[in-house]
This record gives C-alpha cells, structure tokens and sequence, in this order.
C-alpha cells in the first residue's frame, strides 16, 4: 500500500485500526524458539532408528550486548511463548506503519493528532 495515494482521513483511520489491533505491551517476548530431539544412547531404545527423544523446546533469547541464553521450555508454555514472540513482531510491523503514516502526515504538514 502506498501511503501518498491514501487520503489523510484515509491514514489516520489506518493508524487508529493499528493502535486498536496492537497486542497488548506485556504479552510481548524476545527470542527464537528451537526444537530439538535428542538420542538417549542406549542400543535397544527406540531413538536408535528413528528422530530420538522429543521434541524438547528452548527459547533462546539475546539481549542487546549480551550473548545468547537458552532456556527450556516445557511444552505446555510452548505455544504460550511462540504467541507472544508473534506478539512482538506484529508490534513491529504495526509500529513500522504508524511510524511511516505519521512521516507522511508530516510531509503533507498535516495535524498529527
């Protein structure tokens, strides 16, 4: 979407549908989820033939300047977690957008209120 094609009613109806549909601020996570399997090393277990033990999830997380931590997840807050590292990417595309609308009514010296 072009947003000099739009009309100024036009983007600040979009920005007030962004802000409306913006997750809410606590329900966003940093970090990459990582699923692994894993072989138990015993001869006759069943891992031996097939993917191995799992899945085991971790999130791995870096923090500005910090190394990467990885921390285990159990499963039942897996989809917890990858819901709010959705969370977080949705927050910055819709604070990418707001960002660009309010840079174009600037350009056309529109009230940004």
């Amino acid at each position: 979407m072009n947003l000099k094609d739009l009309s100024t009613s036009a983007l600040r109806k979009r920005r007030r549908e962004l802000v409306r549909d913006t997750p809410p601020i606590e329900q966003v996570m940093r970090g990459t989820l990582i699923e692994t399997y894993k072989r138990c090393g015993r001869s006759n277990c069943r891992c031996v033939d097939g993917p191995g033990h799992g899945p085991k999830h971790y999130l791995s997380v870096s923090q500005p300047g910090g190394r990467p931590h990885r921390n285990y997840l159990r499963n039942a807050d897996f989809g917890r977690v990858a819901q709010f590292i959705n969370n977080l990417h949705d927050l910055r595309d819709a604070l990418d957008e707001i960002c660009a609308i309010n840079t174009e009514l600037v350009r056309r010296h529109e009230d940004l209120g």
